[in-house]
This record gives C-alpha cells, structure tokens and sequence, in this order.
C-alpha cells in the first residue's frame, strides 16, 4: 500500500491498484527510439500483476505504530515483506510463465540492492533464502522458456535482461505518479532502442497533481491517460487497528487520474 497526502487527510492505494499504472503505461510503451515491447501481451502482465504477492495485505494492512495509519510498502517488517514477495511469482505462474518469470526478477532486483550486512541475522538469512529460491525458479522458467518456439527468441539473456529494467522503469514511473509527486525526478537506465539506454525525466506540471511531463517521450500516441483508485481516509492517526481496518473498509472510493505529455 501507498498512501497519497492530500490537504484533508490521505489516499490509501493498493499496490496492485499502482501496478495496475504500470501496466497501462506498458500498453502504450514504444516508438523509434525506445523500441518496442516484446513478447507484448506478457510483458504488459507480467507489469500490471507484478505485485499480485501484496492483494491480501493490501485488503487487510497492518497499523504502523509510528504514524497510526496504515503500513506502506516502506514500513513493511522485512520478513513479512520476505513472504509476500514469495507469494507473486507463484500466483502469477497459473496465468503466464513469462509475466512470473518478470515479477520474480522484479522481486530479486529488490533485494538484491538490499544492505544485508546492516541486517539482524535471521533478515539476512531469509533475503539470502529467498534470492536463492527465486534464482532457481527463473532458471527452470527459463529452460521451459527456451524450449518453446513461441517463446525461445524472448528468453534470451538480453531480451529478458531489457524486460526487467523495462518493468523496474514502469514501477518507479507509477509511483511517482500515484504518489503525485511535485518537481521533477530523472530514471537512469531506460532501455532504449538497439540494445541502448536513455535516462529520462518526469515532472510535474502546475498544482494539479495530475499532468505529467516525459522527457524524451518514450510512447506510442501524443498523450497517455492512466487511471488508478483509492481510498479517502482522515488525517487524524488510528488509535490501534482494528479501527483502521474498519474505516479503510468504509472509506470512500475515489477515482485518480493523471495525463502524461511530450516534455
């Protein structure tokens, strides 16, 4: 879950519903320059479902004591984190094997950043598990991958290498979007057209919150609209939570949208 700031309170999203912009940014993801996106019908799952793991806790969240509302992504206890993460891969193996094999490398990227030295123990220890468990599912998924004429020439080493920065990149892209970020923040990295890789920029435009800025414009149309769902809730901290709980499940709907533009 990712909480937006809003001047009367806060906006809880689910990371599935933020996935969800990733997922719409990858259909409309792809020109000269950036390339296109292929295998396209799986990559397009694999970014729209790639947090498929949180759906659960997402419905059910826990408080985060320090604030009193609920728990972001950020304030997950890592071993939690640990088992929601094992969880993606797996659920979404039932719909695609490629689109699995995409939220597993999604999940390792993660982790495989982590610091594990400043770790208690028993942290580093179930990183180091689960690294080596989803190290072992992708390369069964990939030999099954390489095997099959539909999918051999999308399995390679660099095609699936620019997939997982592709969905990285929609990912980081989302949440800035969700979280309606003011300024600018630059991606470094993005796969670009012919094996290269761009940097590229989204800011913000006027007090909206809305209207975005990409620069160099990495889309198929002139404009994208993204569309993603919320929950309203007070600003006023939860005393514990079960109340929490019990108002997440009341609170209003409330439907966001945002514009993506040309720099």
């Amino acid at each position: 879950m990712l909480l937006r700031e809003e001047a009367d309170g806060f906006i809880a999203i689910g990371q599935p519903a933020h996935a969800w912009v990733s997922g719409q940014m990858a259909r409309a993801w792809g020109n000269a320059r950036f390339g296109a996106v292929a295998p396209w019908e799986e990559v397009c799952l694999g970014a729209e479902q790639h947090d498929v793991g949180m759906a659960a806790w997402d419905g059910a969240p826990a408080l985060d004591p320090a604030t009193g509302r609920p728990c972001t992504f950020r304030e997950f206890p890592p071993l939690d984190h640990l088992a929601l993460w094992s969880r993606a891969a797996p659920l979404l193996l039932v719909q695609s094997r490629y689109a699995a094999l995409l939220a597993s490398l999604h999940g390792t990227y993660l982790y495989e950043r982590r610091d594990l030295a400043a770790d208690p123990p028993e942290v580093a220890a179930a990183v180091r598990a689960f690294l080596a468990e989803q190290q072992r599912f992708q390369a069964e998924l990939l030999a099954t991958l390489r095997a099959d004429p539909r999918y051999a020439e999308h399995a390679t080493p660099a095609t699936v290498e620019r997939n997982r920065h592709l969905v990285r990149v929609w990912d980081a892209l989302s949440l800035a979007i969700c979280h309606g970020q003011p300024g600018a923040r630059t991606f470094v990295g993005v796969p670009a057209a012919g094996g290269s890789t761009v940097s590229l920029t989204l800011r913000s435009l006027g007090e909206s919150r809305a209207e975005f800025a990409v620069e160099p414009w990495p889309f198929t149309r002139s404009e994208v609209a993204l569309i993603f769902e919320g929950r309203r809730l007070p600003a006023e901290p939860f005393a514990d939570e079960p109340a929490m709980r019990a108002a997440l499940t009341a609170a209003p709907w409330v439907t966001l949208t945002a514009r993506l533009g040309p720099g």
